[in-house]
């Protein structure tokens, strides 16, 4: 059976490989990012952390990967990734207002007994 042509080389190991490989099978390089995932699964999972990253206080940034989907030049893919992204900044808004609200509300009842006290004398 008739191997394919090689037509290119590892840049690490220097080993011949085909240039549909995404890893190199010698030394395990990545070569070139594998396709991104457009399955309803990965879109769930990506909406679901771009509405509660704002809630996680942008700790798992790194593991969003809502611009690497907008970046991507699948058309499927970006437009999941612009989804992510306005997702993301609504929760971000909401997030930011709720906050604003609690804290005006706990400064409020603090000054408010505060005032309550000062009438009494104490």
């Amino acid at each position: 059976m008739p191997q394919p042509p090689i037509t290119a080389v590892c840049p690490q190991c220097h080993e011949p490989i085909l240039p549909a490989y995404y890893f190199c099978p010698n030394c395990g390089k990545n070569l070139k990012e594998p396709p991104l995932s457009t399955s309803t699964a990965a879109q769930i999972g990506l909406y679901v952390l771009s509405i509660i990253m704002p809630v996680i206080c942008f700790l798992a940034i790194n593991q969003w990967r809502g611009m690497k989907y907008m970046r991507s030049a699948d058309p499927k893919a970006k437009q999941i990734g612009i989804i992510a992204t306005a997702l993301m900044a609504v929760s971000t808004v909401v997030v930011v207002w709720v906050g604003i609200i609690w804290t005006e509300q706990l400064i409020s009842s603090m000054t408010g007994g505060l005032m309550g006290a000062g009438n009494l004398g104490l």
